[in-house]
């Protein structure tokens, strides 16, 4: 499984907004500087972030973004999902088109379901669960009790 740097881009820069605003609107530059991400790359986030109605831009001397919603609304699936980020734990194209040879690997089902995993996790953990610097390993065990 492979995450790129636009997913976990998108989300340092969703919990650096969320840190900030009660400051106002936040630049991108300034989100840029905190976390070390190229201003070219945060405006291509920030983009999609906005279409997916996760944060706002306010125009402007003292523009810059704002969230949409409260941080306890925001889930990291929702950020990954805004920036086209796929959690993928297999090869394969689709459930037709295999990894093997065109049909699907001996360990398919084990791969789908870390897939399984990793979604419902990401889906119940939020913003400001990262701003609160949440122990992770209870929301891990409510992950585990609904799958079984």
């Amino acid at each position: 499984m492979q995450l790129t740097s636009r997913g976990r881009y998108a989300v340092s820069a969703m919990v650096d907004l969320a840190k900030h605003q009660d400051d106002g609107p936040i630049t991108l530059a300034s989100i840029s500087e905190r976390q070390f991400i190229s201003l070219s790359y945060l405006e291509q986030l920030f983009r999609k972030l906005r279409e997916n109605d996760l944060v706002t831009s306010v125009r402007g001397p003292g523009g810059g973004y704002t969230l949409a919603k409260e941080p306890k609304d925001i889930t990291i699936s929702l950020i990954m999902r805004a920036v086209n980020e796929e959690i993928q734990t297999t090869l394969c194209k689709s459930e037709e088109v295999g990894c093997h040879r065109g049909s699907r690997c001996e360990t398919h089902n084990l791969w789908t379901a870390l897939g399984q995993h990793i979604r419902f996790f990401l889906e119940t953990v939020t913003i400001q669960d990262v701003c609160d610097d949440k122990d992770y390993m209870g929301t891990l065990k409510a992950v585990e009790k609904t799958l079984m």
